[in-house]
């Protein structure tokens, strides 16, 4: 229990202590005018409340990544709340509050454009074609999930089955992606962040009032997976959202443009990470003490017996808060990603539409860009969900490598301290480099040899940065 009240403290103090100074370092400017005012279009482009944007942010980011990750990432043993608390403060949340900031000082502009500026024009056509095709893979993963979920939940009515409830998902994230930011997306989404959020912390609560065993720090020098299974690399890409996700650079950029003040980007971008990372600590923590209860002398091999996180959720929520806790468990499993498809949707259109320069005020403009993605999205359902899922996962830490590499320039060519994302990214480098030589969805390649050439591979990243570093400041 201990390990776990510490790594929620340090979650807490890394936003006050490591998040000013990060906010410090890039200086906000609050009399600066944010582009929510300055290319205000009446779609994307709204001011909207900052508690508003803090929670659309939180889920825009979350859906069901920190709840399922940390479900899965804890079975590698309490090296899941080490990856958490220091993924989350000295990464992603870096990551996150600089895409934020960033979007701002370009205009509210989205991620390819925003690394096409730092790293060249061959890298922005190549994070324009990564980011599409990651966000059509995002939402078309968050259409099979809650569509099947549901289909369980009402399978005692005569119309239901997966197919309907996919369409009717669909036509919910054509309706998000077209219409105007704050006509559905600003409803409804601040209703599902707070029960979210309250779904977190009666968990929360349950952990320090029910019975069972949780793995302390102090548990760890032995490979505890049930399927033997590397904590490095494999933890750090199975724990994504919950520590540092490329997903949310494509997202990040949505609620820069309706921010209204750049004072508040600490709170809205580095704070939503921090919730998100204790929202994964609480359900890494719950999962294992939940299965401990049930397999008394085998907790991991139990937890790994329950199958599908969402079983997991759906029983931890029932049998801890009653009735209450499952209605928000099907709201966690259900409405959590489909609020993550249509934002991912919605930015594959503003992506698309940065590079085409096509404006957007316009619905028709709007619809030519959006059904060649749907189309595709119903494609690539007729694929198995689990390939599906494993290249979402590289794909996503590998783009977050990217984003790093180039806040990394950025700051450097804005005079500020780079150092601050060189470090994670030199370290998601050799992580993401590693898991693709040796995942079975990879070159399925040993794992020492893996590990060496993903160590190489952040060496030479690293060499090739600071090469750069010097030829730059010499310059100037």
């Amino acid at each position: 229990m201990y390990s776990f009240v510490i790594s929620l403290i340090a979650l807490i103090a890394g936003y006050l202590i490591y998040g000013g100074i990060i906010d410090r370092m890039f200086g906000p400017e609050p009399e600066r005018k944010t582009p929510c005012y300055t290319m205000a279009d009446g779609v994307d482009y709204q001011p909207m409340a900052t508690w508003k944007v803090y929670l659309v942010q939180f889920l825009n980011i979350a859906g069901t990544g920190p709840i399922f990750g940390a479900i899965m990432g804890i079975l590698f043993g309490p090296a899941a709340y080490l990856w958490i608390v220091f993924g989350c403060i000295f990464a992603g949340a870096v990551h996150d509050y600089l895409c934020g900031m960033i979007s701002i000082r370009k205009g509210g502009a989205s991620l390819p454009e925003i690394i096409g500026d730092e790293l060249g024009n061959g890298m922005r056509i190549v994070m324009r074609v990564f980011s599409l095709v990651l966000l059509v893979l995002v939402g078309t993963v968050f259409v099979t999930t809650p569509a099947g979920l549901l289909a369980n939940l009402t399978e005692s009515w005569s119309w239901t089955s997966v197919g309907v409830w996919t369409a009717l998902i669909f036509i919910y994230y054509i309706l998000a992606t077209l219409l105007p930011i704050d006509a559905l997306i600003g409803r409804i989404y601040p209703v599902f962040g707070v029960a979210l959020l309250i779904m977190a912390l009666g968990v929360g609560i349950g952990i320090f009032i029910n019975d069972g065993w949780m793995p302390e720090l102090t548990d760890m020098g032995q490979n505890v997976h049930p399927k033997g299974l590397p904590i490095i690399p494999m933890l750090c890409i199975t724990i994504a959202c919950g520590a540092i996700s490329g997903f949310h650079a494509t997202q990040t950029p949505l609620m820069s443009r309706c921010l209204k003040n750049e004072r508040h980007g600490r709170r809205i971008f580095y704070g939503a990470m921090i919730t998100e990372g204790i929202v994964a600590l609480i359900w890494a923590a719950a999962a294992i003490k939940f299965a401990s209860t049930l397999n008394p002398g085998a907790p991991y091999e139990g937890l790994a017996e329950m199958g599908n996180p969402a079983i997991v959720v759906n029983k931890i929520c029932s049998t801890w808060l009653g009735t209450i806790g499952a209605i928000l468990a099907v709201l966690g499993v259900v409405a959590a990603p489909i609020t993550s498809g249509d934002t991912a949707f919605r930015s594959a259109r503003l992506i698309a539409a940065d590079f085409l320069k096509m404006d957007q005020t316009k619905i028709w403009r709007r619809l030519v860009l959006v059904l060649p993605l749907f189309g595709l999205s119903c494609c690539l359902l007729f694929l198995d969900f689990n390939v599906l899922w494993r290249y979402f996962a590289w794909c996503n830490q590998t783009l977050a490598t990217i984003v790093l590499w180039g806040c990394s320039v950025w700051l450097l060519r804005n005079g500020k301290n780079c150092w601050f994302t060189v470090v994670p990214a030199t370290f998601m480098t050799f992580i993401c480099t590693s898991y693709i030589l040796c995942a079975p969805e990879g070159f399925t390649l040993d794992l020492t040899l893996s590990l060496g050439v993903g160590l190489c591979a952040a060496v030479v990243a690293l060499g090739g940065f600071i090469k750069f570093y010097t030829n730059y400041n010499s310059s100037k």
